[in-house]
């Protein structure tokens, strides 16, 4: 894997140990109107990385400093995300510009630096997220077209197996899983179908939703 260093000012020290790894989608016409606004200081945005369509990889911070990616949000009981985290841009256009596949060469690269970043830094694959995860409610990204699954065969994430049983404390479940319930539970709830049951976003625990929730909570450290 190669990385381009590309340098934005947008950073300041950290203030606790990394913890996790937080996957954004750029959410912007183009990648390079994405790139020109994370390394922007007037923005108070940017990302340690970003992956762009044909698997280029740019460094934009590095590691050891806070990016500015994760904004108003918590997980598991984290509420600077910011200082324990890795952010990681994925050039797409986002939900604003009709939500476009991830083309494979970018997903490649994608699980090949999260991959790095968890052995450099003994993280466990739950450790990866969604800005989704941690801001639900706020926001959606990387969106429903990611290719979760992939990451988690290759043990760059997780995914369940679909328990028998559904959870009867859905709450319970989420908060063991990692979410923050401020932003109410319909709007968690989305978050997680959005992660783990993308053909349904509805905000209802259903059965199935109910027994995804128990097996992403089985699985949780």
């Amino acid at each position: 894997m190669t990385i381009t260093d590309l340098p934005s000012p947008n950073f300041n020290d950290r203030k606790t140990p990394i913890r996790f790894v937080v996957l954004h989608y750029t959410g912007m016409e183009t990648g390079q109107a994405a790139i020109e606004r994370l390394r922007d200081p007037d923005a108070g945005v940017s990302a340690h990385y970003v992956v762009e369509e044909d698997g280029n990889v740019l460094r934009l911070v590095d590691e050891e400093k806070r990016a500015w990616h994760a904004g108003v949000g918590e997980w598991r009981g984290e509420t600077d995300m910011n200082s324990a985290s890795i952010g990681i841009e994925i050039v797409n256009g986002g939900h604003d510009f009709g939500l476009p596949d991830y083309p494979d060469d970018q997903i490649v690269a994608v699980i090949d630096l999260v991959q790095d970043i968890l052995e450099r830094h003994d993280l466990d694959p739950s450790a990866v997220i969604g800005h989704s995860d941690l801001a639900p409610g706020r926001k959606q990204d990387p969106g429903e077209r990611f290719q979760w699954r992939r990451l988690a065969d290759v043990g760059a994430a997780v995914w369940p197996s679909l328990i028998d049983e559904p959870s009867d404390d859905v709450e319970g479940d989420l908060k063991k899983i990692g979410y923050g319930l401020d932003a109410g539970v319909a709007a968690v709830i989305e978050a997680f179908q959005r992660r783990f049951r993308p053909s349904a976003v509805t905000g209802e625990a259903d059965e199935e939703t109910r027994r995804l929730i128990k097996g992403v909570a089985a699985i949780s450290g």
